[in-house]
């Protein structure tokens, strides 16, 4: 993974309020923390130079951004780049002031392209049929169900504190973005991290949250989802057990699982997987962010 530097890619931008015309034109300052994102990750947004706003709103792609105030005029959200973002993306930054003035922004912000690497796999034919119409109409509601606790994130406030810690202290054994080629043909991307692990190995909550989604799905076996607040969704799938309910609250490394191979899957495994409203991204990258909280100290 990049290096999470501490230095600021900058966009300054002159802009002008809705509705106010150039009587509160301002320069704002909207920049990542840090290095560039790569595709396919999380990275921290940056709002400076608000001046006495009482708010920052704002949406990357068909995500809301979450800022909150870190200080001196600054706020900060979580932001995840999709996949098959171009070389740049351009958020929209809404600055909110006691007095009703919005001051808008769509800054020009740049992401780092990734190659990413292809596995090829064979698989028996019956992991290959498509389902029958019963079964669809299953996996169509554990999709819907999957998508609900997204959504319910993008209005949760935030509720991690401090870094995040792996699910597992293993070796990845599949990484984030990998192509898979069945029997000679891609058919789908890797959209999660591998752990190794055996039957009934741990596996714990990577940072605090409510557990959102207990179940047991067609593809994914035993799972368990937890919403960290704005946006942000971790999930634990392929679970030999689970070991809570929904709605309670897990704090950071409190055991949540035990490693299986429950759904459709040829071995024992953690898949572990990373939302950010409805993207799928590598949770190498919120590894590897600082705690959220030590950014208002970073001028």
């Amino acid at each position: 993974m990049h290096d999470m530097g501490r230095h600021w890619l900058r966009t300054g931008l002159l802009l002008l309020p809705l509705g106010f015309g150039e009587l509160a034109a301002q320069a704002l300052d909207v920049a990542w923390h840090g290095e560039a994102p790569q595709q396919g990750t999380l990275a921290y947004l940056v709002v400076r130079g608000t001046g006495l706003a009482v708010a920052v709103d704002g949406d990357l792609g068909r995500t809301a951004l979450r800022f909150e105030p870190v200080g001196n005029g600054a706020f900060v959200a979580l932001a995840g780049v999709p996949i098959d973002a171009a070389d740049t993306v351009h958020p929209t930054i809404r600055v909110r002031y006691a007095d009703g003035r919005v001051v808008r922004a769509t800054p020009r912000l740049p992401v780092v392209g990734v190659r990413f690497p292809s596995e090829r796999l064979s698989v028996a034919p019956e992991f290959s049929r498509p389902p029958d119409s019963a079964l669809a109409v299953r996996i169509a509601r554990e999709n819907r169900l999957a998508r609900r606790v997204s959504e319910r994130a993008l209005t949760t406030p935030r509720l991690w504190r401090g870094a995040f810690v792996p699910p597992r202290d293993a070796a990845v054994t599949s990484p984030y973005g990998t192509g898979r080629v069945f029997n000679g043909a891609v058919r789908s991307r890797h959209l999660g991290t591998d752990f190794q692990g055996l039957l009934g190995d741990s596996v714990q909550a990577t940072n605090r949250g409510v557990v959102a989604l207990v179940g047991d799905f067609y593809y994914a076996g035993r799972i368990v989802y937890l919403n960290h607040g704005a946006g942000l969704v971790t999930a634990y799938l392929h679970l030999s057990e689970t070991l809570v309910q929904t709605g309670d609250t897990v704090e950071v490394g409190q055991l949540i699982g035990r490693v299986g191979r429950s759904g459709r899957v040829t071995g024992p495994h953690l898949h572990w997987a990373v939302k950010h409203g409805p993207y799928a991204l590598d949770g190498r990258s919120l590894l590897a962010l600082p705690p959220i909280e030590t950014i208002g100290a970073d001028r």
